[in-house]
Parts: C-alpha cells; sequence; structure tokens
C-alpha cells in the first residue's frame, strides 16, 4: 500500500506560551535545588529529596526544549516518531510537539536548475551541445523524504561539522537528483528530434524550430522521471542549442550554402519578371522591333545585369542595331 502525504494531527502547542512556561519549569527547578541544599545543611533526608527531583526536572527541562520547531512561510517539516512517519506540518509558525519527534526540514519554494549544456546526439546522430532552466519544488514532502535516497551522494560527516552544514549538505545531494533526472530527459528528447531540417526533408518537428513544443514535451518528461521524489517541474525550456564544435564550422557552411542558394533563387525570379515586363513594354509601346536573335541577346544581357555580383560595365553601341 503507498503511503502519501498526511497533515500532522498530533499534539502541536502555541510555542510562545511552552517557551513561558519552560522558563517557569527552569526556574522552579533551580529554586527547588537551592531549597535543598539549605536542608541538606540541616542533615535532612527532605532536602536530599528535593535536590533528586530537582536534578530530574532539570533533565526533563532539557528534553523540553528539543520540541519546539520555527516553521517560515512555504517551508515544511516531517514528523517521524521512532522511525514512523506521524505527518506533515506545513503551518508557519512557532510550535512546540513532542520532542522525541524527528523533524525534518524541507522548503516548498521554487527553486532553479540552470543546467550547463551537455554533448547529445540528435536524432539523425549529429553532435549537439544543448542546455536546459527548469523551475521546480517540492508538491509532496513524505515522496521527497522517504522515496529517496538524499544521502549518498552526501560528503562523510566530521566531527567539526555544524547542523547547518549537514542541512545543506543534504540539500545539494537531492538537488543532485534533479539535476541527474534533468540531464536524462533532455538526452532522452534531444535523441527524439534533428537539430534541423536538412534538404529534400519535411520534418514537422525539430529541436531548432520546435519551440514551445519541444520545451512542453521536455516538461512532461520532467515531470514523469520526477514524479516518484514528489518534485513537479513548474516550467521547463531549452536555453541554448547549437552544434557541437567538431562540426560546428561544416554546418555553418552548409547553412550559409542554404542562405545563398535561397537568395540567388530569389533574385533570379525577380530578373526573369523583370526582363519578361521590359519585353513586353517593348513591344506594347512598339519603341523597336526585336526578332528572336536579339531578343535571346537582351534577355541574356539583362539576365547579367541583374543577377550578376558585380556591377555592370555598359557597353555604347554607336553603329546600328546589327553592327
Amino acid at each position: 500500500m503507498e503511503t502519501k502525504e498526511k497533515i500532522f494531527s498530533g499534539m502541536k502547542l502555541n510555542g510562545i506560551f511552552m517557551l513561558i512556561f519552560n522558563f517557569l519549569i527552569l526556574f522552579a527547578v533551580v529554586a527547588l535545588f537551592i531549597f535543598g541544599i539549605n536542608k541538606v545543611s540541616t542533615n535532612s533526608i527532605f532536602g536530599i529529596l528535593c535536590i533528586v527531583l530537582a536534578i530530574i526536572g532539570f533533565f526533563k527541562n532539557l528534553i523540553f526544549w528539543a520540541g519546539f520547531m520555527l516553521i517560515e512561510p512555504n517551508e515544511a517539516r516531517v514528523l517521524v516518531f521512532f522511525g514512523k512517519y506521524r505527518g506533515t506540518t506545513k503551518e508557519d509558525g512557532f510550535f512546540w510537539v513532542n520532542p522525541f519527534y524527528v523533524k525534518k526540514k524541507l522548503t516548498l519554494r521554487a527553486r532553479n536548475l540552470d543546467a550547463e549544456p551537455i554533448k547529445v546526439n540528435d536524432k539523425k546522430g549529429n553532435p549537439i551541445m544543448i542546455g536546459q532552466v527548469l523551475v521546480w519544488r517540492v508538491v509532496d514532502t513524505y515522496k521527497a523524504s522517504f522515496e529517496i535516497d538524499n544521502t549518498s551522494n552526501m560528503p562523510p560527516a566530521t566531527a567539526t561539522a555544524t547542523s547547518t552544514d549537514n542541512l545543506n549538505a543534504k540539500m545539494k545531494a537531492y538537488e543532485n537528483f534533479v539535476k541527474v533526472q534533468s540531464d536524462a530527459a533532455l538526452r532522452m528528447v534531444a535523441g527524439m528530434y534533428s537539430y534541423d531540417n536538412m534538404e529534400n526533408e519535411e520534418e514537422r518537428l525539430t529541436l531548432r524550430s520546435g519551440g514551445e513544443e519541444i520545451n512542453e514535451i521536455l516538461e512532461r518528461q520532467l515531470n514523469e522521471r520526477l514524479a516518484i521524489s514528489g518534485i513537479e517541474v513548474i516550467e521547463a525550456r531549452v536555453n541554448y542549442l547549437a552544434y557541437a564544435p567538431e562540426i560546428a564550422a561544416v554546418m555553418l557552411r552548409r547553412q550559409q550554402a542554404d542562405a545563398i542558394i535561397a537568395a540567388r533563387e530569389k533574385i533570379v525570379d525577380g530578373a526573369v519578371g523583370m526582363v519578361q515586363h521590359a519585353l513586353e513594354k517593348l513591344a506594347e509601346k512598339s519603341i523597336v522591333e526585336l526578332d528572336d536573335e536579339r531578343k535571346a541577346a537582351m534577355v541574356s544581357n539583362l539576365l547579367v545585369v541583374l543577377c550578376g555580383d558585380e556591377r555592370a560595365t555598359p557597353v555604347v553601341n554607336t553603329g546600328t542595331l546589327y553592327n
């Protein structure tokens, strides 16, 4: 049977009230101890009993101090009693609970992961560099605490390590799980699609042109992989995409060639239209009558002028049209 997150329903008292109560108990214990010392000086058994009770009360008071917990907004505490999950409290404030509860701190705030670009192969096997940025947060504190191992990548504890250091180490280990799974999801999505369409290809979706659709697929893959850890991916998107350095120069030349060909096609289409328009106007205005041979020469000259890369240098014919 799967265990899910549940709200803690045990005893949870106001922290300020218990803080005042603990100080009063501490003062009472100190007063009882002093009273017992005074009675012992008169060889009173009652004084010894007071001292014993004061010592017991002092240690019980020390244990009570361990029951306090401070919860800030968008934070949670997972409460465990001798290895058994008792529930999660998300209400912010200052509280006191059973001192024997283990209180695991979790943040519910949204966090960013800006992953460094990684080298992967696209659908056609071309090496590419792709990076991602995602926004995630914990939504199920039970899964986040007990379904994944947060300690496998933690450095060994040292005698000088503080509780803050240990907490930071646990958070880094937890974030490492997110990073590993996000890299795996990104590699999978990158391998499903081509970087770009090649010649004579009509692939509808590519990494370069997919845009929001690719981001939605990536977000879906991430949520499937991170669901086991109680994490929700709020947003995921590809923020870096390029060919790998070893083929970048070749692919750049290919893209430049495609651009040049496309530009040439546009120029030729325009030049043919202009030539056709010029011949029609000459015939319409009856400015000059040209036979097929002269029309072919005129078309050739106009196409050279209109399609050439260099500026044309005109040659003035001072003779007749046929000389």
